[in-house]
């Protein structure tokens, strides 16, 4: 006989305790889980005909894919720049399910109302002046797509066209200029069908990957007046370098240009007293992206946007539809984004700062960034390792002191190890390890875990 959701309904209480009992006990083992595990498939398994209800499914997934999960909310999870899950961030996230808001329309609820009041939270924490209005997306990739299609309308104003009317054949030939951009800038100008040719990599200033203010300057005299968009980092994925953001929003005195900062997890360095200075001049920008699930600390998947030219943002992403109502002085969120519906993934980052306010997200960054230095002094001593990069921000990048063509060797038998997760890249053409740091959960122990199964790697492959 077929369980149904009746049937489990009846006995909610019994099922959410055994799921919370399961989430309590992979939390409190999150911290000596595997950081990775190189991914052996289960075989697979036909869909089910008869349900055998929540707790068989549970049983089924706790023997057959759960083993195989990273710890990615772990301390030593230093791949990509991955963030774990604060507690109060989780407790938001499970009532984010239970009461599945669809926030995009304040027709029947007051979803949309919670997520301006965490943009307003962000607002703040980073610093940005109330002119900034932002919205929530899922990711960084499509925090810098958001801001892009926004830049490319800008662009169209100043040709005396809408491409959100007309089309991008409208816009014709367009510059996008930076130093050193993530590579989700190109897919955007993909999808925004700007073309990822579209972008000219500019010279960056010698050993960093910071854009040379002054060949900027030059690529932007090139064309001659033409409206351009210049796509300025807050921490660079390699190195957490940044840009000189006010040196480069001082150029549109002399060209014109869309200025979008993809601050990602850079935007948090406002919460370091030390770092602060980094992104004092982020508000001067058109667009920002900001990335939540890196350095805030919550569930995937989270981020916002910032754009001060809300009018262009509505006049690419307004829904026409006579149920959604008219646009209004505050439009709903459904009018700002790609997504006519999603879940509202402001909870878990309205519970976290709700829970641990400024103070206790500021104590997280300044102890990456304290951690980051200290791996990165641990390499620096190290035989058989050296930086490519002094540690800025929070992401440390490293390389063999010998063949660097062994980093991949040396990566895979760091996750084989289980202690660490590292993820690899090519830093100024040379392949490299970066650590990057941003969980809260990481302490000194982790730091000197990572920096115990780097030697014996070192030892092995010697």
């Amino acid at each position: 006989m077929s369980t149904t959701p009746a049937d489990d309904l009846a006995r909610t209480a019994e099922l959410m305790e055994a799921a919370g009992g399961y989430a309590v006990q992979l939390l409190e083992g999150m911290s000596e889980r595997p950081a990775a595990r190189a991914p052996v498939r289960p075989e697979p398994r036909p869909l089910p005909l008869a349900g055998a209800g929540t707790s068989a499914a549970m049983a089924e997934f706790a023997a057959r894919w759960e083993p195989g999960f990273a710890a990615s909310a772990g301390p030593r999870y230093l791949g990509f720049v991955t963030g774990g899950s604060t507690p109060a961030s989780v407790v938001g996230d499970w009532l984010t399910g239970v009461l599945d808001q669809n926030p995009t329309s304040g027709l029947d609820s007051t979803a949309p109302d919670l997520e301006r009041e965490t943009v307003a939270w962000l607002r703040e924490l980073f610093g940005l002046p109330a002119g900034q209005q932002g919205a929530f997306v899922s990711g960084a990739t499509m925090s810098n797509a958001t801001g892009l299609a926004i830049g490319r309308e800008w662009l169209g104003e100043q040709r005396g066209v809408s491409v959100a009317d007309d089309g991008v054949a409208a816009l014709g030939p367009v510059r996008v200029l930076s130093g050193s951009a993530h590579s989700s800038i190109g897919k955007a100008l993909s999808l925004l069908g700007l073309g990822r040719s579209a972008l000219r990599k500019v010279d960056v200033l010698p050993g960093r990957e910071a854009v040379d203010v002054s060949r900027l300057a030059e690529a932007l005299a090139e064309l001659d007046g033409a409206p351009a968009i210049v796509v300025a980092n807050a921490g660079t994925v390699n190195t957490g370098d940044f840009d000189d953001l006010a040196a480069i929003a001082a150029l549109r005195e002399r060209f014109p240009f869309w200025l979008h900062v993809d601050a990602a997890f850079g935007a948090f360095a406002a919460l370091s007293p030390g770092h602060a200075h980094l992104v004092a001049a982020l508000g001067a920008a058109d667009s920002i992206c900001a990335d939540l699930h890196k350095w805030l600390n919550v569930p995937y998947d989270s981020a916002v946007q910032f754009t001060h030219r809300r009018d262009l943002q509505t006049r690419v992403f307004q829904n026409h539809a006579a149920y959604l109502g008219p646009l209004g002085e505050e439009p709903d969120p459904v009018h700002l984004t790609p997504e006519n519906s999603r879940r509202l993934r402001a909870l878990a980052a309205w519970f976290t700062l709700a829970a641990y306010g400024r103070e206790g997200h500021a104590e997280i960054v300044r102890r990456d960034l304290a951690l980051a230095a200290r791996l990165g002094g641990r390499i620096a001593a190290m035989p058989g390792y050296r930086l490519l990069a002094p540690v800025r921000l929070n992401v440390v990048c490293f390389t063999l002191s010998g063949d660097p063509g062994g980093v991949d060797q040396v990566a895979r038998a760091i996750t084989e190890s289980g202690e660490a997760f590292l993820t690899t890249t090519v830093y100024d053409g040379v392949p490299a390890l970066r650590a990057a740091f941003s969980s809260w959960r990481t302490t000194e122990a982790d730091v000197d875990r990572v920096a115990a199964v780097l030697e014996k790697v070192h030892r092995g492959s010697a």
